[in-house]
């Protein structure tokens, strides 16, 4: 593959770090590995990349650091909120697009990429630079079945009245359209997110999960044994309505498991519900609250476990389910979103998500199963981590987005 000059846009990006920070710089590392790639990012993370770039140099990987105008930020300090998130990130995407307009006249890329933030509902200003510009992978087309509201209390149904009507606000932006219109491929994570690329006018649309782990990681969980009884489930995130613990909690009550125990690894507002609601389902005394742990006390938790139960809403990622799979634990989520993305028949349950009752009905059939057979869950577990080591490795997403780019360079060419 002939090596490219490749310009990247990340609004985060950071070593050794998950989520937004961790794809950022995970992308930027793989892809430098075969092509010459300068990434645009923020100040913010300066020492922790110079750091690790030190012990770890990459010499194909260039970093610019660009903030807003000191005039332009007085107000970045004052207090926290997402609204002064976005209008931040907004502010940035028009103050790179000066930075890349020059850094082009003197390099001369081949291809531009928006890497983070990874939604589809914000706009990127490289995409009015002339090389073929790759959008994602974004996320955001994710919802909560509205079937489900109901049981969200006022807060959930606030916040998800809120989300949809930011999405639609966002998707009426003329610059978001014009991102999409003017990409030569839209990485979507999920089929979802994919839906609204294409009603946006994004030509040409590919899935392309936005998760990924290191082969450090994987060798660390990969000293993960599959643990002697009691049986475990594990949920592990913020407790918030839309992960969906609440249906997690219900499920657990009705496969009626007396020996079986319920971990839930994390701390958000919904915590006081999920206690109550275990004591009126009266299995309180087979589920433990760890409350927020350290990343390491986390993994320790579950491989301590069994199955990870993550019922999540609304996702486009889900990077505590390939860790998990990493772990060799099978995973029971809902067919939404990133999770249904990475779960296979073979390496956990993917329960539809149409009906409320009908989805605690098939969440409890999966705990059921599990519980009944201890081969189907060594046979999950085997499979998990094979799933993991061909599928979401960070080398392989790099692999495959070069040859992404291979492919939007030629089509330029031939136009």
């Amino acid at each position: 593959m002939k090596p490219l000059k490749i310009l990247m846009s990340n609004y985060a990006c950071e070593p050794h770090e998950g989520s937004e920070p961790g794809v950022g710089w995970n992308i930027a590392r793989e892809v430098a590995r075969n092509h010459e790639t300068w990434v645009i990012t923020r100040e913010d993370f300066r020492p922790s990349i110079e750091a690790e770039l030190a012990e770890r140099p990459a010499p194909q990987l260039h970093f610019v650091y660009v903030d807003l105008p000191r005039w332009a930020r007085w107000w970045w300090w004052q207090g926290e909120g997402i609204l002064k998130m976005h209008l931040h990130y907004y502010l940035w995407q028009i103050a790179i697009y000066f930075e890349a307009r020059k850094l082009h006249h003197q390099i001369g890329f081949d291809i531009v990429h928006h890497v983070t933030f990874t939604r589809y509902w914000g706009p990127s200003f490289l995409s009015l630079l002339p090389p073929p510009f790759i959008w994602g992978p974004v996320g955001g087309g994710e919802s909560a079945p509205r079937s489900f509201w109901k049981d969200f209390g006022y807060k959930g149904i606030l916040f998800e009245s809120l989300r949809v009507a930011a999405r639609w606000i966002e998707e009426h932006d003329p610059f978001v359209r014009l991102t999409a219109r003017r990409s030569a491929l839209a990485l979507a994570a999920t089929e979802e997110t994919a839906i609204r690329l294409r009603s946006l006018g994004a030509k040409l649309v590919r899935i392309l999960s936005v998760v990924g782990l290191s082969g450090e990681d994987i060798a660390q969980l990969g000293d993960c044994t599959m643990p002697d009884a009691p049986l475990r489930f594990v949920s592990i995130g913020r407790l918030l309505h839309w992960k969906g613990f609440h249906l997690g909690l219900q499920a657990f009550a009705e496969a009626a498991l007396p020996e079986a125990e319920y971990w839930i690894v994390g701390d958000g507002f919904e915590s006081k519900r999920l206690k109550t609601l275990a004591r009126e389902l009266n299995v309180a005394d087979q589920v433990c609250f760890w409350g927020e742990l350290p990343r390491h006390e986390t993994l320790n938790k579950l491989a301590e476990c069994h199955v990870l139960v993550h019922p999540s809403m609304h996702e486009a990622g889900g990077w505590v389910c390939s860790e998990a799979l990493a772990a060799g634990k099978p995973v029971v989520c809902l067919d939404l979103g990133g999770p249904a993305t990475q779960i296979t028949k073979e390496t956990g349950f993917k329960v539809p998500a149409r009906d409320l009752r009908q989805t605690v009905v098939g969440l409890s059939e999966a705990m059921k199963q599990l519980a009944g057979s201890r081969a189907l869950l060594e046979r999950m577990s085997e499979k998990a981590r094979e799933l993991i080591a061909q599928e979401y490795t960070w080398s392989q997403k790099g692999e495959e987005l070069g040859l992404l780019y291979a492919h939007a360079s030629r089509e330029e060419t031939i136009r």
